[in-house]
């Protein structure tokens, strides 16, 4: 279904918060097709495999950064890893690549907290800050040519015809530091999902060369996002016997995707030697709607568990469960309190 054109995405597969029209500019993972294939082939050569390999000596001394924070938080108590590290390392890492001023990285914080929770009086208000923090973002950059994705695209612009408009390099900025909030869930549902295996924890911590194996395992079996955005039928189409008609809607449920027993053997074990490559998981979607960022998250959950293992030895999750956000397209806590 991810891959087949009869079905799309549409303006009715995202729900669109109540912003003046410029705002509600339609993002790359809400269109599809030529307008899809546009934005993507514009914006795309920042986030490969090697460019997001030059970023991690940065990443390594953020994360060093928010450990120092993490361990003056604590003091002995519980502290909530996905606030204190997690949630402030995506945010962080996201701001740097797209070129958002130093400065304004805890309003960005601020902004990101209040859209993971989805409602309410916070979240509202967050919406059009978001718009005016992302316009700004654009505005400086071309005032001084900062470094990061917006620098790049813009100089890119003075050679290229089909260039981004401003109302696309706005919504750009938004959607890139909020989406990128991805990573910080991975990262908490790993260290919750790794305390609680203390078996394949000690592998981990005897051997770092699997760490890449468990990113993508743990990425397997606990990542953030359990369905879809949704695709709409274009046609009557037939899928395993049942037929979905036309402009219905259809979601794929990722999480079940990646523990189907006839592509993953014994799926519900945690095993980081599982043979690396295909049969791929879909923890980053497939298709061309592919999560243009699966090679950061990647090296940036690998850096943050890595450091992390190291840094504080006798890591351990606090007592009581995990509370996790009611919402079933996604499998994200609220809070994950360790001691350190």
């Amino acid at each position: 279904m991810l891959t087949d054109v009869r079905f799309e995405m549409n303006a009715n597969s995202y729900v669109r918060p109540d912003v003046p029209e410029l705002q509600q500019q339609e993002n790359i993972q809400q269109v599809d097709g030529p307008t899809h294939a546009r934005l993507r082939r514009l914006v795309s050569p920042p986030f490969t495999a090697r460019r997001t390999a030059e970023f991690r000596p940065a990443l390594q001394r953020t994360v060093e950064s928010l450990f120092d924070g993490l361990a003056g938080q604590a003091d002995g108590e519980p502290v909530d890893l996905l606030a204190h590290f997690a949630r402030p390392l995506a945010v962080h890492v996201a701001c740097e690549l797209v070129g958002v001023a130093p400065e304004d990285y805890d309003t960005w914080r601020t902004y990101a907290a209040a859209v993971a929770v989805g409602h309410g009086p916070e979240f509202m208000q967050a919406v059009p800050g978001i718009a005016r923090a992302a316009t700004e973002a654009v505005a400086r950059s071309r005032r001084e040519r900062a470094l990061g994705l917006l620098a790049e695209l813009l100089g890119r612009d003075a050679e290229d015809q089909d260039r981004l408009t401003d109302a696309e390099l706005i919504t750009l900025v938004w959607h890139l530091v909020l989406a990128g909030q991805g990573p910080a869930y991975l990262i908490a549902n790993s260290v919750e999902i790794l305390l609680q295996h203390p078996d394949q924890l000690a592998e981990l911590r005897a051997d770092e060369s699997l760490m890449p194996g468990a990113v993508e395992e743990l990425t397997r079996m606990h990542g953030p996002q359990v369905l879809t955005l949704p695709r709409y039928a274009r046609e009557d189409v037939e899928i395993a016997g049942v037929t979905i008609p036309r402009g219905d809607r259809i979601c794929a449920v990722l999480a079940s995707a990646n523990r189907d027993p006839r592509v993953f053997e014994d799926p519900d074990r945690l095993d980081f030697r599982r043979p690396p490559g295909r049969p791929a998981h879909l923890g980053y979607s497939h298709g061309s709607h592919f999560c243009l960022g699966a090679a950061l998250a990647r090296v940036q959950t690998g850096v943050a568990l890595s450091m992390l293992l190291r840094r504080f030895p006798k890591l351990a999750l606090a007592e009581g469960d995990t509370l996790r956000v009611p919402n079933s397209e996604f499998w994200r806590p609220t809070a994950l309190l360790v001691t350190l």
